[in-house]
Order: C-alpha cells, then structure tokens, then sequence
C-alpha cells in the first residue's frame, strides 16, 4: 500500500535541494494559469495531462495553495486561489 504525500512532501520526498517547486507541483499551477473554452475541458486536461481524477487534482492543488514555496514561484496565480477558497469558505 502506498502513502499519498502532500505536494510539499512531494517536493520534500525528491529533495528539491534549491527550495523550488517540482514538475508536479509546477504543472498543476499552470493548469490553473490557463482559461479554459467550456465545461469539461479542465478536467479532461487533469486526467489527459497529469494523470489525476480531478477529485485528487483538487486535493493536491489546495494543499500546494498552503505551499510557500507554490507562493514564491506563482504568487499571482496562488494568491488568487487563496482568495477564491477563502469567498467560497466563508459562503458555507
């Protein structure tokens, strides 16, 4: 059985030596920079591109939102999902 890490562990787990992001990391960030045409067409991409349910995407991508390193590579990009996941918290 194998244990799902964090996309911080991830990182750790590699030894990402000079404190950045890995490809994972990096490739669900910019998932998140492009607009999409329509329904679906994101999700096809999580499943096409990276190999992730979208349901394990999402997870990933809110615990990178956590990252500070996710902030230093893409603060725009994650401060705006910070934002979005905040709205939507204090919606519930």
């Amino acid at each position: 059985m194998t244990e799902e890490r964090t996309a911080g562990e991830q990182g750790a787990a590699r030894g990402d030596g000079d404190g950045g992001l890995g490809e994972r990391e990096r490739a669900l960030l910019a998932v998140e920079r492009r607009s999409w045409p329509g329904p679906g067409a994101k999700e096809r991409a999580v499943r096409e591109g990276l190999g992730l349910s979208p349901t394990r995407y999402y997870q990933l991508l809110n615990a990178l939102l956590d990252d500070p390193r996710a902030l230093a590579h893409d603060p725009v990009t994650v401060n705006r999902l910070r934002r979005v996941r905040e709205e939507k918290q204090r919606r519930r």
